[in-house]
């Protein structure tokens, strides 16, 4: 955990005065839905308690400068003339997230920030969105802007689809705003609504990172999304309303299968069968039932690698080691696939012995050290307070 006192240390380092704020923001884990959020679908994510943080204080004039603490580098952009920096890549985020609070017509005045994480980067817990809500959030505050939660959540995914480049869906700005200690949330990736699902307190929530970087994320995503574009066109021979997989039911897939192509059948089966999981898992969560939902994880799990084929063997690995240990109820790999992290449901009482048999599992399995991160659900973006 950060320390908020150090935090407000290194910012009286760096510009001789102390921030006016301290704002956090969760990264996240999705417990089940993958690759839904794009086809209009739900998903069940959870904020975790690892987060972003940024000091901010109040400048005379209207420029922004920025100390990104973990890497030791900074950037200073103009308000009026926010451009994409090529020399500071990390600082877009926050550009973008100015720029979008100007162009939808917020008043900004300048800031000094201090910004700093312990939300691993390249392992699918969004420390991109992190960074975007507690930089919006921070600009929020210092300027007495009224922004509600949803349109924040928007706007940094807004900065991160149209600014930085990277299409992303709805769902890790969402639950890093929305997030609620204890509780997973159900989002319908269509209409934004939602609801709070609560995640028993005798339960933990288990990140293995398998340190695969993912390579192939990118190139595949956008081939899954052109796989699930195709079926669509497809299934509307039968359904000419329709405009996402979202709007096929399982029993509808199966009596048209038959006439779909591989892969596009494979692909459009996962979409599917994961929307009627995820409620089903959310359903199973609000009544208590962590055994039906831990089923659910390894039925993902095994959707994912088979009819979606975005696993790889290490993320199988660490998911066999997983469901191997008592006490674990479900594992399955989170995020977009080819490496990063699997996500696990683990009694708080086997966590201890998870965290050694996985290691030791993965290690033998495959060469490799994972790092394991014992998680609780976190409410999402608001100030930082001091342990």
């Amino acid at each position: 955990m950060i320390d908020i006192n150090s935090i407000r240390d290194r910012f009286q380092q760096r510009y001789g005065i102390h921030p006016h704020l301290i704002v956090r923001a969760p990264g996240r884990v999705n417990l089940i839905g993958e690759h839904t959020d794009y086809n209009d679908g739900f998903v069940l994510p959870a904020a975790i308690d690892r987060a972003t943080y940024v000091a901010a204080r109040r400048r005379d004039d209207n420029r922004v400068h920025v100390l990104a603490a973990d890497f030791g580098d900074e950037d200073e952009f103009a308000l009026d003339q926010i451009d994409r920096s090529t020399a500071h890549l990390w600082s877009n985020y926050v550009r973008g997230v100015a720029k979008g609070l100007v162009v939808a017509g917020h008043t900004l005045g300048g800031a000094n920030l201090l910004i700093t994480s312990d939300v691993p980067r390249g392992s699918g817990l969004s420390s991109s969105a992190a960074l975007e809500v507690s930089t919006g959030y921070a600009f929020q505050l210092l300027n007495r802007l009224n922004i509600l939660g949803e349109e924040l959540a928007l706007l940094a995914q807004g900065a991160e689809n149209s600014f930085v480049g990277v299409q992303s869906g709805i769902m890790d700005q969402f639950i890093s705003v929305l997030g609620r200690a204890d509780h997973a949330l159900l989002l319908d990736c269509r209409d934004l609504s939602y609801r709070l699902v609560p995640i028993p307190a005798t339960t933990a929530i288990v990140v293995c990172d398998s340190h695969v970087e993912r390579t192939l994320a990118g190139s595949a995503y956008n081939q899954r999304r052109q796989e699930c574009d195709a079926a669509v066109r497809l299934f509307r021979q039968w359904y000419p309303k329709i405009t996402a997989l979202r709007d096929i039911t399982l029993e509808q897939f199966q009596l048209h299968e038959a006439s779909l192509p591989e892969p596009v059948r494979a692909r459009a089966r996962h979409v599917i069968s994961e929307n009627e999981r995820a409620q089903r898992g959310a359903a199973a969560l609000e009544s208590g039932d962590v055994a039906t939902f831990g089923q659910l994880m390894n039925e993902s799990h095994a959707s994912l690698r088979d009819d979606y084929q975005v696993s790889v063997p290490e993320l199988d690995a660490l998911v066999e080691a997983a469901r191997r240990v008592p006490g674990c109820h479900g594992s399955r790999l989170t995020g977009a696939g080819f490496g990063g992290c699997t996500v696990s449901l683990v009694e708080a009482s086997a966590v201890e012995r998870f965290r050694r048999d996985v290691a030791a599992a993965y290690h033998a399995d495959t060469g490799r050290d994972t790092t394991i991160y014992i998680c609780r659900a976190s409410d999402g973006v608001g100030r930082a307070q001091p342990e």
